[in-house]
């Protein structure tokens, strides 16, 4: 990635996906050139916490909402220390933002942090496009001197791809730390980082739970340092076929009998866990509206998401695993696909999807409960 700041908003950009179809528009943010998955986000709100979201770790995120940036940036709510979107991609940019809270532009933010953006793009073609197509490789550049459309394209199919990917080391922490208890100190949990998002260890701690972040790379042994109640596994970006370590590593757990909950990428990790394999969606979930039933209430949530690979386990019976018996707990209403999972005969559970409500509804919030109610019945 090449990129400079100086006077983005008249620069010509272009968007240019690995099947040849080209978009023109306006540099926004960083004026250069930038590589990665183009996927949408169907949320109207949320920007922030978006952007700063780990999975989205070398995806090029195109936003279906027309007006992007109404709110400005501010300095409370990013999920983690930094943008990691590769690229980003809206239609009509906010020219004054509009909030007490703001502290400086979009466009600002994401020149400061180097985040390569096009603005001015008819999104909705776009979006149409990779829901016909799928998400694909995508490249946008931007300046005064812009390649010639035949190198762009190449360099576009130059760039790696999502499928076998293995991001997950390149965002969580390097060095461990806690997330102390509000109030009373209830339960200890070990929480390995795949990409967390600052909310989650916040919800847990919320509810009197010491959260010990551990980096993606910790061991069975680093885990059970900590004397934990209760096992957390995070979201996180690439293709959880090459997590062979976070899988070896939530078996240990499995044996052990410990309480057990994951999100997202530590959905898919159980899944694989359990002997289930993982595919790749056509083009994914993602926004903060995505309906979801949860299959042991009869419960419709609206919930959400952001995958790009989904665990291929059967909708329609229990399946017997090396940990007992598993179902599907949760499932998309929109296409069927597999939300959750959990365990019968230990006490381990796991959603697809983001319960922290950061950016998104509050309808998942009682997941962390019922994580709190399989420590409390172990601990009893």
């Amino acid at each position: 990635m090449t990129t400079s700041t100086r006077g983005a908003a008249k620069v010509p950009a272009v968007l240019v996906l690995e099947d040849g179809r080209i978009f023109r528009g306006r540099a926004y943010g960083a004026v250069g050139e930038t590589f990665g998955e183009a996927v949408f986000s169907t949320g109207m709100t949320g920007y922030q916490e978006t952007l700063t979201d780990p999975s989205y770790h070398r995806q090029v995120v195109v936003m279906t909402a027309p007006h992007v940036g109404n709110t400005g940036v501010n300095d409370e709510d990013a999920e983690s220390r930094r943008i990691w979107v590769s690229g980003y991609v809206v239609r009509d940019p906010a020219r004054v933002p509009s909030s007490w809270r703001s502290r400086r532009t979009l466009d600002e933010e994401l020149a400061a942090q180097g985040v390569v953006g096009i603005s001015g793009v008819d999104t909705r073609a776009l979006t149409r496009h990779l829901r016909e197509r799928g998400a694909m490789r995508v490249g946008i550049f931007s300046g005064n001197a812009l390649p010639d459309e035949g190198i762009m394209l190449a360099e576009v199919r130059q760039a790696p791809e999502m499928k076998g990917a293995d991001l997950s080391a390149e965002v969580a922490t390097k060095e461990a730390y806690v997330v102390p208890a509000q109030g009373e100190k209830k339960f200890t949990v070990a929480a390995v980082d795949l990409g967390i998002k600052g909310m989650t260890p916040y919800r847990m701690a919320e509810r009197g739970i010491e959260v010990h972040v551990l980096p993606a790379t910790a061991t069975v042994d680093d885990v059970y340092a900590v004397d934990p109640d209760g096992v957390f596994f995070s979201n996180g970006p690439g293709d959880p076929a090459t997590a062979d370590h976070a899988v070896s590593v939530m078996r240990g757990v499995l044996e052990r009998g410990t309480p057990l909950f994951g999100i997202c990428f530590g959905n898919q990790i159980l899944g694989r866990a359990l002997g289930f394999g993982t595919y790749k969606l056509k083009y994914g979930h993602r926004g903060i509206n995505q309906p979801v039933q949860d299959r042991t209430t009869g419960k419709v949530e609206v919930t959400a998401h952001n995958h790009g690979f989904a665990v291929d386990a059967p909708l329609d019976k229990v399946s017997d695993t090396p940990f007992g018996r598993a179902e599907v707990s949760h499932v998309c209403l929109n296409d069927n696909v597999v939300e959750g999972l959990q365990l019968l005969d230990r006490p381990a559970f796991s959603v697809q999807y983001h319960p922290e409500a950061a950016a998104g509804p509050h309808d998942a919030a009682y997941l962390f409960d019922r994580f709190v109610s399989l420590m409390e019945g172990q601990r009893a």
